[in-house]
């Protein structure tokens, strides 16, 4: 029997990290114009789309030792852009090395005002 919670790639495989976050503007109804901008946080890239209306990840590995730091350094970059209204955090979820990392994660996030986290 296979859980729900079960990793799973759910990107195709020729789809680039650009071809993803245009998806995701034009889901969430962003116009495709927004600025965005790159940073390291914790070793992993990060996207802050629309100074920070969405907040991106799509690293393919996030362990379980990097998530309290890959957290702190989104929730700082958030405080940093200040966006006005609510924000997205995406990552991927087959990143994650269990459903322990992936909870951790949306738990920080939250603890932070960063509420609206969602997996690919």
């Amino acid at each position: 029997m296979s859980s729900l919670l079960e990793h799973h790639e759910h990107l195709l495989e020729d789809r680039t990290e650009a071809d993803v976050i245009y998806e995701l503007l034009l889901k969430l109804g962003l116009d495709l114009c927004v600025p965005m901008e790159s940073r390291t946080v914790a070793g992993k890239s990060v996207k802050a789309v629309g100074d920070g209306v969405l907040m991106l990840c799509l690293a393919e590995k996030l362990v379980a030792t990097e998530i309290e730091a890959v957290a702190a350094g989104i929730v700082s970059w958030h405080k940093e852009l200040a966006p006005a209204g609510d924000s997205t955090v995406v990552f991927r979820d087959s990143a994650f090395d269990g459903d322990v990392a992936k909870t951790n994660m949306a738990a920080i996030l939250a603890q932070n005002g960063l509420e609206n986290v969602r997996s690919l």
